[in-house]
């Protein structure tokens, strides 16, 4: 049977092994599409670098039984009782701030988020006060568009992996797991202040938005994605503690990746920073595969050979690639000799997928392409 990119990526998150070692990256940044490889579209950039292709695709739908439809610019899913409205601020080097002010009958929401030629951030939170968190009672509760996600899943074909995002992020600006969500909408100091002086109320917000996520879960029955993503940043070990981790993070998106699981679906759990004092507890959340495996010189604390030995008899890894000194700033032999160190030490007996610690803004396309042909040169 001719193995096919897809029929790679699959066989690594049943830590089994493929042909040969797959090589992919992480989301791929317009900035970097743009600047470096004159706006490109995703597909061939992967087609430029010979890399296995990733097809990333989150479409979402109103929940018309609850009375949802399209914000009239189709930026936001409204209702009703929770309407979202977009204020100009003016402009900053060409890029604009915005105000976003979300109404609802018994309040009302209101952000900042200012807009630069890398990226989104915000510049004021919605949840101010703890108060604001009975507002949520009005949000609205997306389904996946699980048509829509088959169609690009047919058209995709046998040409990469078919990946998704667990939906929904907080509206304005947020993140897949619930620990996460809740930091961009409250920051993560006041957060991890917050465990300390009022774990009752944080638990009530990270229940909040838990449930808010298993109705959009509950609506994946059928749709073909080969994995989808949860997690994120704010909930690795160099942002919290384990305990923090343990209490506030695992008890809730345990439960998404479990109700995941019931709809057929895979999971990969992204903690992109340290890992190594929480390894353990999130391989006993029961996602399929983890990443960044962020190495040291990133900021992280990965040592690829530890965690494979530890855990990779019970998930996929990916990541492991350091793309901040091999991408940029070196020789292309660095390059594949950083490939060829991150192969020996997780590709043994398959199960691993090479892949950069997260996104990149800048690269050498040289480097790049060493990436690429070096780790196709790694075979089982």
């Amino acid at each position: 049977m001719e193995w096919t990119a897809k029929r790679r990526f699959l066989t690594a998150l049943s830590r089994g092994k493929p042909d040969r070692l797959p090589v992919t990256t992480h989301h791929l940044m317009k900035y970097f599409l743009d600047t470096y490889m004159n706006g490109i579209d995703e597909q061939s950039f992967f087609d430029y670098f010979g890399l296995d292709p990733i097809l990333w695709t989150m479409p979402i739908k109103p929940n018309f039984s609850l009375g949802e439809y399209w914000s009239r610019d189709n930026q936001f899913i409204i209702s009703d009782s929770w309407r979202v409205e977009r204020e100009n601020l003016g402009y900053e080097e060409g890029f604009p701030i915005e105000r976003v002010n979300i109404i609802t009958p018994k309040g009302n929401l209101s952000c900042v988020r200012k807009f630069n030629k890398h990226t989104v951030w915000l510049l004021e939170r919605p949840i101010k006060k703890k108060s604001d968190i009975n507002l949520l009672e009005y949000i609205t509760k997306p389904v996946y568009d699980v048509d829509l996600v088959n169609k690009f899943a047919e058209e995709f074909g046998e040409r990469g992996l078919v990946r998704g995002t667990v939906m929904p992020c907080f509206d304005v600006f947020g993140q897949p797991g619930c620990w996460q969500d809740a930091a961009c909408m409250y920051g993560i100091e006041n957060l991890i202040l917050e465990t300390f002086y009022d774990p009752i109320w944080v638990h009530e917000f990270l229940s909040i938005l838990r449930e808010r996520k298993l109705v959009t879960i509950k609506s994946l029955k059928g749709a073909k994605y080969d994995i989808l993503e949860l997690g994120g940043g704010d909930a690795s070990s160099t942002v919290i503690s384990p305990s923090v981790f343990e209490k506030f993070v695992a008890p809730y998106d345990s439960v998404l990746i479990e109700e995941i699981h019931k709809q057929s679906q895979k999971i990969v759990y992204h903690t992109c920073g340290g890992m190594m004092p929480i390894l353990d507890l999130i391989v006993s959340m029961g996602p399929d595969a983890i990443e960044t495996l962020t190495p040291t010189e990133m900021g992280g604390d990965v040592n690829l050979r530890e965690v494979k030995k530890r855990v990779g008899d019970k998930v996929c890894l990916i990541g492991g690639f350091d793309q901040y000194h091999y991408f940029i700033g070196c020789s292309s032999e660095d390059t594949r000799k950083a490939v060829r160190k991150c192969f020996e030490e997780a590709g043994e007996g398959g199960g691993y997928i090479l892949s950069p610690s997260d996104h990149f803004f800048d690269a050498n396309l040289e480097l790049i392409r060493a990436y690429a042909d070096e780790a196709k040169k790694c075979h089982y």
